[in-house]
């Protein structure tokens, strides 16, 4: 949706021959833009995204449709709009002309561009990990509407990615906040963290980890089926990893290895694991 820049440099040398540019470079009063059209004043929308004036660029495009409501242009403005305030980083404003886009025109072939930046204004504001996770939820959330409605679009395989990097920042939140518990000595707290990863994040980087501080947690708490059976878990999914190295010198320096015992939770997901079933 996006033009190029040499077309944006093509049409905007038009536009720059009228008065509407003529007039600001010789210090004249700038005509009313009522006296444009409304392909004039795209045009000098577009110029102002090539020249790095977004926020000006969004003034322009919401002058389109202020002037031409009805009119191609004020359809093409209205996505444009979003994409100049997204550019702009005014991500809340790029949402509101993003969501109009889809609400009047529900149909148009730009309808995926504005539901894939309405994702991107949400995923662009995601906090570093120590943050509320408000954002990431709402990111997730509108990524899923892109993959899910426009499944064949361009977009949709580029939400996909960003899907999965922020399903990913949400289980490295779960992963900070249980190893603050696990440095404090608060180990049932730490392994309910660290049991959200391993059970409803298990697809993101941060299952092994996970796996490996619930052997750590479950052997301060003297829980040793359920520590075995973390690491027999992780050595099955990773065992080249530094974590599973970890976890096989705690369990062997007392004595224990990784292997499937007692009934619990874990031991439940090791016979899926076997079979094929997780992970």
């Amino acid at each position: 949706m996006v033009i190029g820049g040499a077309r944006l440099r093509a049409a905007a040398g038009a536009v720059l021959t009228a008065a509407l540019l003529a007039a600001c470079g010789g210090g004249e009063t700038e005509p009313p833009l009522e006296s444009f059209s409304a392909e004039e004043i795209y045009r000098r929308a577009e110029f102002e995204v090539e020249s790095g004036n977004p926020d000006e660029a969004a003034r322009y495009f919401g002058e389109v449709e202020r002037l031409y409501p009805y009119s191609e242009w004020a359809k093409r403005a209205l996505v444009m709009q979003a994409f100049a305030y997204h550019r702009d980083r005014d991500y809340e404003a790029a949402r509101g002309a993003a969501q109009r886009f889809l609400d009047t025109y529900p149909a148009d072939e730009d309808a995926p561009y504005a539901q894939y930046l309405l994702a991107l204004s949400y995923y662009d504001q995601i906090e570093d990990v120590g943050r509320d996770q408000g954002l990431t939820f709402q990111a997730l959330q509108s990524l899923r509407d892109v993959i899910e409605r426009y499944p064949d679009s361009d977009y949709a395989r580029s939400a996909i990615l960003k899907f999965d990097l922020a399903f990913d920042h949400l289980a490295a939140k779960e992963m900070e906040v249980g190893r603050y518990y696990l440095k404090r000595g608060h180990y049932t707290a730490a392994i309910n963290r660290f049991r959200v990863v391993v059970e409803d994040f298990q697809t993101t980087t941060q299952t092994p980890e996970a796996l490996h501080r619930l052997v750590e947690s479950y052997l301060s708490l003297g829980l040793t089926d359920e520590a075995q059976t973390a690491g027999a878990i992780l050595g099955h999914n990773y065992r080249s990893s530094e974590w599973y190295q970890d976890s096989f010198a705690l369990l062997t320096g007392r004595g224990l290895r990784p292997d499937a015992a007692g009934e619990g939770w874990l031991r439940t997901i090791y016979r899926q694991t076997i079979r094929g079933e997780w992970l």
